[in-house]
């Protein structure tokens, strides 16, 4: 029998693309831009989880006892930056501050490396203190501003049924970075021989990786003005944020809606904070090396990865096509109440690690693409200002909350897993008002602070 190869190709093709569909719910015209928007992400987190073990390291060599004043730092930092960003928001269309924000975290990256090179090595631990600092900046930063342009890009239906699939993307960058720094900082065998790279010198492919993402920005914009005004499937919204520096603070000090999303972030950074604080104390116990340090808290972020890859496919938008957003936002907080309960009853340190791992998989597998899918139904001041402060300034304000509450639990004796129980049930009550509140805005129609 003859066939023909390119009626093969075709046929096979078609198939792939059937198969495609049901995984991944892609309507015809879409799959360019979730494409786009999954490899902007995967070359986002690639660059920032092959940075993140030696931030982890820098922290733990600094002391476990000096991490608050180290989330401190940070906070402080948050805060001062805020408005810088909003400035830069309300004067530069999102095609050139989205870049231009990605550009100059790659030139800090530059800089942390000459610093690092040239600095004797009683000077390290101070410079690894920036550098940890910094980097936490960074991370929510550049996170909350791909964010915004998803939620700004994709309709709420399509945010439901893509920003999944579109997390997948990050996490296969997350996954991708935590096995090079592991691979390259404990040594990988090639030819026979044994290759192994200085950890300071993963900052220069991190900045290269960040220089990919603000393509993918480019190209991303390129889309959205073609299919603008042609029906086609992704065609943002073309109205940009206005100048007012404090606009998005105004917003949240008037909008309940966004009160409800602030509170909701608050509860999750306060819990996840006692997870972190054990992980690093684990770390400080059973591996005194600083390279074994790394390529542990590298290993922890790569089993994660597979667990939340697997969460984001076969779960996230099913998930929301199926139960809706009211209820996937009470998933993070009564899995953290059975997740500390389970803790309390058996605080062991395969417990805590086991706990983790699932908990993040959980956070970036459904809790996050639901939380964007909240801004879908804001305006655009609220989706690159608001939004932009409630992950970062937010954010870290529950860090510093979490772990002097912490602190101040140790001393009392009072097993922080009880107080992390405690917490849940006031973010799960948090997040039924949210619901609440999310479904009378689709019910309205209309995008509104």
């Amino acid at each position: 029998m003859n066939i023909d190869p390119q009626n093969e190709e075709s046929r096979e093709r078609g198939r792939f693309g059937r198969v495609l569909a049901r995984l991944v719910l892609v309507q015809p015209g879409e799959g360019k831009a979730l494409a786009l928007s999954a490899a902007y992400f995967f070359f986002l987190l690639f660059g920032y989880f092959i940075i993140r073990p030696i931030r982890d390291e820098m922290g733990v060599a600094g002391g476990i006892r000096n991490l608050k004043w180290l989330w401190l730092g940070t906070l402080v930092a948050m805060l001062a930056a805020h408005p810088v960003y909003a400035w830069l928001v309300g004067r530069l269309p999102r095609r050139r501050f989205i870049p231009l924000v990605y550009r100059f975290f790659a030139l800090n990256l530059l800089a942390f490396w000459l610093a690092i090179e040239a600095s004797p090595a009683e000077r390290q631990v101070n410079l690894g203190r920036a550098f940890y600092i910094w980097t936490s900046v960074f991370n929510l930063f550049a996170v909350s501003v791909f964010w915004s342009l998803m939620s700004d890009l994709f309709t709420r239906e399509q945010g439901k049924r893509l920003f999944g699939a579109i997390a997948v993307g990050g996490t296969l960058g997350a996954l991708t970075g935590s096995v090079v720094t592991a691979a390259l900082t404990s040594g990988v065998s090639v030819g026979g021989v044994t290759v192994s790279v200085r950890p300071v010198m993963l900052l220069l492919v991190s900045a290269a990786l960040l220089e990919v993402a603000a393509q993918c920005v480019r190209w991303l914009s390129r889309l959205s003005w073609a299919q603008e005004g042609t029906g086609g499937a992704v065609a943002g919204k073309s109205r940009e944020p206005g100048p007012g520096v404090w606009e998005g603070l105004r917003l949240l000090g008037t909008s309940p809606y966004l009160v409800l999303i602030a509170l909701y972030m608050l509860c999750y950074a306060v819990t996840n904070t006692f997870l972190y604080v054990e992980q690093a104390r684990i770390a400080e116990r059973f591996f005194p090396d600083r390279g074994q340090r790394t390529a542990f808290f590298a290993q922890v972020n790569l089993w994660t990865q597979v667990a939340t890859v697997a969460v984001q496919v076969l779960l996230t938008g099913r998930v929301l096509r199926s139960i809706g957003v009211r209820r996937t936002l009470l998933a993070m907080p009564l899995f953290t109440i059975g997740g500390f309960a389970a803790l309390l009853a058996h605080p062991a340190a395969w417990t805590l690690i086991a706990f983790q791992a699932a908990s993040r998989a959980v956070h970036h597998g459904v809790d996050r693409p639901t939380r964007e899918v909240l801004y879908t139904v804001v305006g655009q001041e609220a989706r690159y200002k608001t939004k932009q402060f409630i992950d970062t300034f937010v954010y870290r304000f529950g860090d510093q909350a979490g772990i002097w509450a912490e602190s101040a639990m140790a001393v009392l004796a009072v097993p922080s897993a009880a107080a992390a129980i405690g917490i849940g049930a006031v973010w799960a009550g948090v997040a039924a008002l949210l619901g609440v509140q999310h479904g009378r805005r689709v019910g309205a129609g209309t995008e509104r602070a």
